[in-house]
């Protein structure tokens, strides 16, 4: 190899060596001017966590940490501030409401009270009626007499009570602060529920043991519950319409031609292929109260007596003539 190209290699590496120096030293220089901090960040479930940083503002260092703020939390220093002297970001959850204090004027030396009230939303008054149940009373009566079996049974049937009660409300920041009832007036008194100890007169019926005591039907509460589930399954549009369904059983009980069936409503009810009692389970999913209040109410009353009509079949509007009562068509009078 010549002299020259050997002195040419020399050169060239002592031109890559400085430059390597040179850039070496700028980023010794660069990291010595950049302070890298200890920094404490506690998140608002209350995990800690340290990490090294060489930014100074708070929302720089969340972000280079992946760190998102959400809607419901705070974090302090707040996000446009730069490290505290102890390197610590707390985030910590915003409290429901948070409520501001005027500013005090400068040069104030008192807080005056009407100012601080100033800045609170102002009083809503609203005037609101309510109805309200009124839940009736059990009296329990001895009618029995002698020493043979007796039993307690339910000759009326309580219904609760409703009343419209009118309030006076304040809200304050939209919460209710106040509430004051200024009047009521009773829409519906409350039936009381009685039942007698008395001896036993029964009626078998298919499903249990019925009583009728002075013209009236008394069933245990179950039994009442599945004679309004029945009830409303075949009509619950109406107190008429379920009046109407329930009287079609009790006619049947009374009448000598379905006495076959059993002797009282819900002997009837569950007579095969006659009520929907037999021919499909949709009434399951209303039993347990799962009716409207006007249905039991027509079922106690058509107990306790009462009858809007006197046939003996009903089927849905459509499929025969007759009277219409609830969408259900009526025929065969007694």
């Amino acid at each position: 190899m010549k002299n020259d190209d050997k002195a040419s290699i020399s050169l060239k590496k002592i031109i890559c060596i400085s430059i390597l120096f040179i850039f070496i030293m700028t980023v010794v220089v660069s990291a010595t001017n950049v302070k890298i901090n200890n920094v404490k960040i506690v998140l608002a479930s209350g995990y800690e966590m340290n990490v090294l940083s060489g930014k100074k503002k708070v929302s720089e260092i969340l972000d280079e940490n992946h760190i998102i703020l959400l809607e419901d939390e705070k974090v302090t220093p707040d996000l446009e501030s730069e490290l505290s002297d102890n390197n610590t970001i707390k985030i910590t959850k915003k409290i429901d409401e948070e409520i501001a204090l005027p500013e005090v004027i400068e040069n104030s030396s008192e807080v005056n009270v009407e100012q601080i009230l100033a800045s609170y939303d102002d009083i809503v008054e609203k005037i609101v009626v309510e109805k309200v149940k009124i839940p009736y009373e059990t009296i329990t009566k001895n009618v029995a007499s002698g020493s043979g079996a007796k039993q307690d049974k339910i000759v009326q049937y309580g219904v609760d009570g409703l009343k419209e009660v009118t309030y006076k409300v304040k809200y304050q920041n939209e919460k209710e602060i106040e509430k004051k009832e200024i009047s009521s007036k009773i829409i519906r008194k409350p039936v009381d529920k009685i039942v007698e100890v008395r001896n036993k007169q029964q009626v078998i019926s298919r499903g249990g043991v019925a009583t009728r005591y002075a013209g009236k039907w008394s069933y245990t509460d179950a039994e009442l519950d599945l004679i309004c589930a029945i009830t409303a399954q075949e009509c619950s549009s109406s107190y008429e319409g379920a009046l109407a369904v329930i009287t079609c059983a009790c006619n049947r009980a009374e009448s000598s031609r379905w006495k076959h069936n059993g002797t009282d409503p819900l002997s009837q009810y569950k007579a095969k292929n006659q009520f929907c009692y037999s021919i499909d389970n949709y009434w399951r999913r209303r039993l347990n109260g799962n009716y409207p209040d006007r249905v039991k109410q027509a079922v106690i009353d058509a107990l306790n007596g009462k009858r809007n009509h006197n046939y003996l079949s009903f089927r849905a509007a459509g499929y025969a003539n007759g009277v219409n009562i609830g969408g259900n068509v009526y025929f065969n009078a007694m």
